[in-house]
């Protein structure tokens, strides 16, 4: 095989080891776009009085999106080594694109359910992967700090999206708002998809440290019959589980447990969501350096005490709510960014796309059982505050299973 001359590789016509580092806002410009899913709630009440349908009604083109999206992920992993990554970076943005834009015209919430839940949310779930994957190519020597501060862009997307499309339905009212974001998400992600490319196979950073012999990755599909891998999406599953159990429940915590104002639970959501993209980065960088199990634990530490502090919670102890509510965003952020970047350290980091979207599919188990489970229990004890029982069980599971089963195996390959 032809070695490639490192000085012969460039990035947006730097030399790579400097150009590289654009890809990171260009990546995360792209998971902003895609993260606009999670401001679904801006368009609800606009939509329920138009429609006349009711709060159940409305919430369901943001359940089906979040389904569709947890599973093309792993779908489309498989598929980005053969369609590549600029096309199904463009593919996935209009995509999203024809899905805001056939909402906006949808006269019936069944419409807005294919349209928004099932076109939109398979979008997502198309090029959420693509820029991740890139950057991990690029960043071997940094690649969980690198996936980190990409993922930002989606934890952070609602403290942008949700404010921008107030604006937009201020003025042009619900359906033109639609329109003008699928648009606008279109012409911005075809646009950064060009961007997304993958450096050549061999290409090495200069200060880039040798794997050692006996650090031998796993490929897929031995990485099926690893104990790590069953560890890891033991472990994401149990750190998405609570965290997006806690999410769902922010405001209606804060004011049924807390009893604060329902304009003060809301802004607190900001607060949370600021702790939830400001962990991506920093857990990415730490399961760099540290060993991933003790990171999980760390993470299941937090999201403990968080449940001991809400199960004592009583009325007016505000500092207690959102103490408690910055742990569980904070630490779903985190698993987000432990998850790509363990599974870049454990398994062979030029499959990323396809190990990352199996292991994916521990985020939307997590997602489903959460949001119905912690339902329940507030319909079955008229409280949420039983919810955080069986929380705080799992985060110390959690804890025995990373500290068993999430190390690296060195397997044969094959």
């Amino acid at each position: 095989m032809e070695t490639i001359n490192h000085d012969e590789v460039t990035v947006f016509g730097q030399p790579a080891e400097r150009g590289r580092w654009m890809l990171i806002p260009l990546g995360m410009s792209v998971l902003l776009c895609l993260g606009s899913v999670y401001s679904w709630s801006i368009f609800r009440k606009p939509l329920e009085a138009e429609l006349d349908i009711s709060a159940t009604e409305s919430l369901m083109p943001y359940t089906i999106a979040l389904v569709f999206y947890a599973t093309l992920m792993p779908i489309a992993g498989f598929y980005i080594p053969r369609v590549g990554t600029r096309m199904m970076t463009a593919i996935g943005g209009i995509v999203v694109g024809m899905g805001y834009i056939l909402a906006s015209f949808a006269t019936h919430i069944g419409m807005i359910i294919l349209a928004y839940g099932v076109i939109a949310g398979t979008g997502v779930g198309i090029a959420y992967g693509v820029p991740m994957a890139v950057v991990a190519r690029w960043f071997p020597d940094q690649k969980g700090l690198a996936v980190g501060l990409t993922i930002i862009g989606f934890g952070l997307s609602p403290l942008i999206t949700a404010p921008l499309a107030n604006q937009l339905i201020d003025a042009y009212t619900v359906r033109p708002a639609l329109r003008i974001l699928g648009i606008a998400f279109m012409v911005i992600i075809v646009g950064i998809a060009t961007t997304l490319k993958l450096p050549p196979a061999d290409w090495q950073p200069w200060q880039r440290q040798a794997v050692p012999a006996n650090a031998q990755r796993l490929t897929y599909p031995v990485m099926l019959k690893s104990r790590s891998f069953y560890g890891l999406w033991i472990c994401y599953a149990i750190g998405t589980l609570i965290g997006l159990s806690a999410i769902g429940i922010s405001s209606p915590v804060g004011e049924e447990i807390i009893e604060i104002e329902p304009g003060l639970a809301a802004s607190s959501v900001s607060l949370f969501a600021l702790f939830n993209g400001a962990s991506r980065p920093l857990f990415g960088w730490l399961s760099d350096r540290l060993k991933p199990h003790y990171v999980a634990i760390a993470s299941y530490m937090l999201l403990l005490i968080a449940c001991v502090l809400m199960v004592n919670a009583e009325t007016g102890q505000i500092a207690r709510y959102l103490m408690a509510f910055c742990l569980f965003w904070f630490c779903l952020g985190g698993w987000l960014a432990m998850a790509p970047t363990i599974t870049l350290r454990f398994f062979d980091p030029n499959q990323y796309a396809q190990h990352y979207g199996i292991v994916f599919t521990a985020y939307g188990v997590g997602a489903l059982i959460g949001t119905l489970v912690t339902g329940r229990i507030r319909d079955w004890f008229g409280t949420y505050t039983y919810a955080f029982y069986p929380m705080a069980l799992l985060a110390i599971i959690g804890m025995i299973v990373a500290s068993r089963l999430l190390k690296r195996e060195h397997l044969p390959q094959g």
